[in-house]
């Protein structure tokens, strides 16, 4: 399989646990990648991929998922309705006397920016491509849009929520040399100068 990443846009946004139980439950990935490695540095969550080709030296940087972690509070639906409601006077002495806050603080990984942010590498760069979209069929938040190619046909994708939706690729013309210069300032022969 050949394939090239030629633009890619990722606000995808899901739990930290969520990433891990996926490849610990041994998902299928591409006939390129063997296994993936997966560290943690900080707030930084990396993917890399582990060639299966023996041909790509161990030096080589192989392609890499990079993702932001953060923490947030989550909250159930009751918890939901009751900080949204109104607050009367027992409900505010009640949560006064409730010192712990309501919701589970939880960490998630967020694929955020364009392809250079989230996809690094060129070795392996398609496969790992189709490992991230796997991983924005599971997000409940975010979108994921790429043009890529593969075996010499472009391709649109556009994942919003966790689920495919339709997309293309638009050609449009870009601006005239003819009208570039009109529309500057002509600081040759501008007076205050």
């Amino acid at each position: 399989m050949t394939g090239q990443v030629y633009r890619l846009h990722s606000t995808l946004e899901l739990p930290l646990e969520t990433v891990y139980d996926h490849f610990e439950d041994d998902p299928d990935l591409p006939p390129e990648i063997a296994s993936v490695d997966i560290t943690r540095r900080k707030n930084t969550l990396i993917i890399s991929a582990v060639a299966d080709d023996d041909s790509i030296s161990k030096y080589t940087p192989t392609a890499q998922l990079k993702a932001s972690i953060s923490e947030t509070r989550v909250y159930t639906e009751e918890e939901q309705k009751r900080r949204e409601g109104p607050r009367w006077g027992d409900d505010v002495e009640e949560e006064e006397e409730d010192d712990e806050p309501m919701g589970e603080l939880i960490e998630v990984a967020a694929f955020k920016g364009d392809r250079e942010t989230v996809l690094q590498n060129t070795a392996l760069q398609y496969p790992m491509f189709l490992v991230l979209c796997d991983i924005a069929r599971l997000a409940e938040k975010g979108t994921l849009t790429a043009i890529t190619e593969q075996d010499g046909e472009l391709q649109a994708t556009r994942i919003v929520d966790g689920e495919d939706r339709p997309a293309s690729i638009e050609v449009v013309e870009g601006p005239t040399s003819s009208n570039s210069g009109s529309s500057g300032v002509d600081w040759r022969d501008n007076e205050f100068i």
